[in-house]
């Protein structure tokens, strides 16, 4: 389970940025998480983009989540990313 706290390791304001933009609450799609004040996945963003869709039809799709979300969570996936590949290396 995706813990929030994994992706700052850059302080109170890396922490504030995640809780702003992604909830996990067990009353809510069973704990998944998803982007604050909706009910979608966060997963669901990476399913597109994998599948060769690009952000445009991700946000068509998803009208609840607005670019800035999805934005903000792809800044912290790659902080977290590069940041683990500088520990590795």
């Amino acid at each position: 389970m995706l813990q929030l706290s994994q992706f700052c390791t850059l302080g109170e304001s890396c922490m504030s940025a995640v809780t702003d933009i992604i909830e996990i609450d067990p009353e809510k799609m069973s704990g998944t998480p998803v982007f604050r004040g909706t009910r979608v996945p966060i997963q669901n963003l990476f399913d597109y983009l994998e599948g060769g869709d690009n952000i445009e039809v991700f946000l068509d799709d998803f009208p609840t989540v607005d670019r800035e979300q999805v934005i903000t969570v792809l800044e912290l996936y790659k902080v977290k990313l590069l940041d683990e590949y500088e520990i590795a290396a």
